[in-house]
């Protein structure tokens, strides 16, 4: 695999995306996309062809490698994703994962009838995203931010619990109704080895981390205080023990109205906005200076011309004066045309683009 073009050696400073996440204000903003790198790329199409299933792919480390930069070459994207899924954590817990042809991720044994505890630990499983990041940061040109990323512990919990992705999350909130002490032991559980595994991840090579906690607007508001806000604060401030320069990206999906509370009490270093969330509102209702993340609908870039065009500028002036990255309100759509990419990037890398 041939290497990113390379230079000197530069300062946080002049990594446009690392610099506003430490809350530099940046004119155009920084921009990378969720799932940047995936199945709307025709080489990802090839190359996924060529290994088999999706985990075999996650699992190896040169093909993850080469399916991290694959956008960076193609747009050159301010910020690289590590290619990797958020259940490795559950796999490196003692579950076994694999992916049902249509229908998504599978663990078992399931959380719902079978103790934690009982559980054998495979933190080697862990061992190949450690080498795809480190396989990743000698390919990326020094201007390029690298980010990783895990579940956060809400999210990762209910496939522990149900086995599979739920319809509602219902399964995983009735047993934290029921049972809040057991329910408990596994939020946990997921976060001491969150701390570990984003840590692994930031000694191999990454910039930046992202706690993707997908399902966090399924919860009652107490509810989403207690498994969502309360673990993120302990992962973060762990993970500031360990690393204190590394910034910390939480995007709370679907929190609406919940996200100032998030936002005030878990520390996070800048926010994820969904698509969902009023960008003007949230500027004015978010902490003064705190770096903000989105929020692009991915149907609006699936649709492109002077609709994408018209939701990219709305964005833009609804943060005049905060710390912005650019980005989508959740993952690229496997469908979207990849001239519809290059359009939105040539917009919001203009000054027109605030007008």
């Amino acid at each position: 695999m041939e290497s990113l073009p390379a230079g000197a050696p530069v300062q946080a400073t002049d990594r446009p995306l690392l610099a506003v996440l430490r809350g530099e204000r940046r004119d155009p903003p920084p921009v990378w996309f969720m799932r940047q790198a995936g199945r709307y790329l025709p080489e990802y199409r090839a190359l996924r062809a060529e290994k088999g299933g999706f985990l075999q792919l996650v699992n190896d480390s040169a093909a993850a490698a080469e399916v991290t930069v694959q956008p960076i070459r193609r747009f050159g994207f301010d910020g690289a994703i590590l290619f990797s899924d958020i259940l490795m954590i559950p796999h490196a817990m003692g579950q076994n994962l694999w992916f049902e042809a249509g229908e998504g991720p599978r663990l078992a044994p399931r959380l719902a009838d079978h103790a934690l505890s009982l559980l054998h630990k495979a933190p080697e499983r862990l061992e190949p995203v450690y080498e795809t990041v480190r396989r990743v940061k000698q390919l990326l040109a020094p201007q390029t931010t690298f980010l990783g990323f895990a579940g956060s512990p809400w999210t990762v919990s209910t496939y522990m619990v149900a086995g599979q992705g739920s319809r509602e999350q219902a399964e995983t909130r009735r047993l934290a109704y029921r049972d809040p002490i057991y329910f408990q032991s596994i939020i946990d559980g997921i976060s001491d080895a969150t701390v570990d595994y984003l840590s692994g991840q930031i000694e191999a090579g990454v910039d930046a981390v992202q706690l993707f906690d997908s399902w966090s607007g399924s919860l009652a508001p107490a509810e989403f205080e207690r498994w969502v806000i309360a673990p993120t604060v302990r992962i973060v401030e762990r993970l500031r023990q360990r690393h204190p320069q590394v910034p910390v990206i939480g995007f709370p999906k679907g929190a609406g109205g919940k996200l100032p509370a998030y936002a005030r009490e878990t520390g996070v270093d800048a926010i994820g906005l969904d698509e969902t969330v009023d960008p003007a509102w949230a500027d004015a209702s978010l902490p003064e200076g705190l770096p903000v993340q989105g929020n692009l609908d991915p149907l609006a870039l699936l649709t492109g011309g002077e609709a994408l065009a018209t939701a990219i500028d709305r964005i833009r002036r609804s943060f005049p004066t905060r710390p912005h990255i650019f980005n989508l309100g959740h993952g690229i759509l496997q469908d979207t045309p990849i001239a519809h990419v290059d359009q939105a990037l040539a917009r919001i890398r203009t000054t027109e683009g605030r007008g």
